[in-house]
């Protein structure tokens, strides 16, 4: 509506500007989000991962963004996230230890688990034997990073307390789970940074998920050119 009034043009001119220029840019830019080399992981891996995760290949998180809410009840049911409340699309994101996009999947409906959009999405594809993975709770993937020869490394799950109240976890595993937790956030920054692009902020209509999965790429290469989130020493 702004950019229509701006320019004096119809709301429909604006739309068809940004989506043919869009497709466009998501050609050149999008395979530009490449999947680094181990030795180039290796090469540029910041300090704060050499110290206690040097194998770290990648960092994952699955994130949301809101679609209007359909009128057909099993579109309405397929992109409804119990997460989120709300209707939504779904993509998996993958970054290098110092924090450059280096997978994003296609977008999917938001009732789909992690667990499914990495193994549906050619993630696991990439891994290669000695990779590690590092990625929340909710990512029970382990049994799929095993058959690559691959190592998860997420917080420690609490268990029952020995006196009965309550779930705990011992001293060392709060201290893995401090640990990693310092290390993930770096995830949920380059997602803010994804996320501060307009049309990917709001609400996307539902029609648009073609449109919405090109601009999801072109917003990961612009992301990329910023400035390191973590820095190497």
């Amino acid at each position: 509506m702004c950019l229509s009034l701006l320019f004096g043009v119809s709301q429909s001119t604006i739309s068809r500007v940004f989506t043919t220029w869009i497709s466009l840019m998501a050609q050149c830019l999008g395979p530009l989000i490449k999947w680094p080399s181990k030795e180039k992981i290796k090469k540029h891996m910041p300090l704060s991962f050499r110290r206690k995760y040097p194998n770290t290949r990648v960092i994952i998180d699955a994130t949301e963004f809101y679609v209007q809410r359909p009128r057909n009840p099993t579109a309405q049911s397929k992109t409804w996230s119990n997460y989120k409340s709300k209707n939504t699309f779904k993509t998996l994101v993958g970054i290098t230890p110092n924090g450059a996009f280096s997978f994003i999947s296609d977008l999917w409906t938001g009732n789909i688990s992690d667990r499914s959009i990495t193994e549906r999405s050619g993630f696991i594809d990439l891994i290669e034997k000695g990779d590690h993975v590092m990625a929340d709770r909710g990512f029970l993937i382990k049994d799929l990073l095993l058959s690559k020869g691959a190592t998860l490394n997420m917080p420690p799950f609490t268990r029952p307390c020995k006196h009965g109240k309550g779930r705990c976890l011992t001293a060392k595993e709060i201290k893995e789970s401090k640990s990693i937790a310092s290390l993930r956030i770096h995830v949920e920054r380059s997602i803010q940074r994804l996320k501060s692009y307009k049309f990917l902020s709001g609400v996307m209509p539902i029609n648009s998920l073609s449109v919405a999965n090109q601009a999801l790429k072109v917003a990961g290469f612009f992301c990329n050119l910023m400035k390191p989130l973590v820095q190497k020493l």
